[in-house]
């Protein structure tokens, strides 16, 4: 397991039940989108401190509960009421999150490493979002952003590898 400081799924708002359940507000990027959990940090005095999770609940909106091996009772769980908790990868990923203007300036590669183009802005299409890419011949294109195409991302390079359906560059 890595701690990458840049997946925050949310913050522990308050302990549920009698059980040790702690509800988490979820951050935006995570609504209706929560990866399968086996464990996840915990931000306890600027440190990031490893958990296991025992039970997962996600009742919608932008609510996750969750009870960590070994905490099973208000008083135990009650400590992280505050901390912020954030999910373990072995991998790059990439989190859409709440200011998406970071995704400008991006290069868009397809796997074969040839170039899209640049993104100039990203659109919130009422259930989609949308990349604005600008080619290098000027042309502007609309791409759903859309985690099962993107491949990999490059957060130094600030290139975002995607695969795209076949014709979909075309009808723009």
């Amino acid at each position: 397991m890595a701690y990458k400081a840049y997946i925050l799924l949310g913050r522990i708002t308050k302990v549920h039940g009698f059980e040790g359940t702690v509800t988490i507000k979820l951050e935006k990027s995570f609504f209706e989108n929560i990866p399968e959990l086996e464990s996840v940090f915990l931000e306890i005095e600027g440190k990031p401190v490893p958990f296991f999770i025992s039970m997962s609940e996600y009742p919608g909106a932008d609510i996750l509960r969750l009870r960590f091996d070994g905490y099973e009772s208000i008083e135990k769980a009650s400590e992280f009421v505050g901390s912020r908790i954030y999910l373990t990868t072995g991998e790059e990923a990439i989190i859409i999150n709440d200011d998406l203007r970071d995704l400008c300036g991006f290069k868009v590669h397809l796997p074969d490493k040839s170039l899209v183009g640049t993104i100039i802005e990203v659109i919130e299409n009422p259930g989609q979002w949308l990349l604005n890419i600008k080619t290098d011949t000027g042309k502007e294109i609309l791409i759903p952003l859309h985690e099962h195409f993107i491949v990999k991302v490059d957060n130094k390079k600030k290139i975002i590898t995607m695969d795209l359906p076949d014709g979909l560059i075309e009808i723009n």
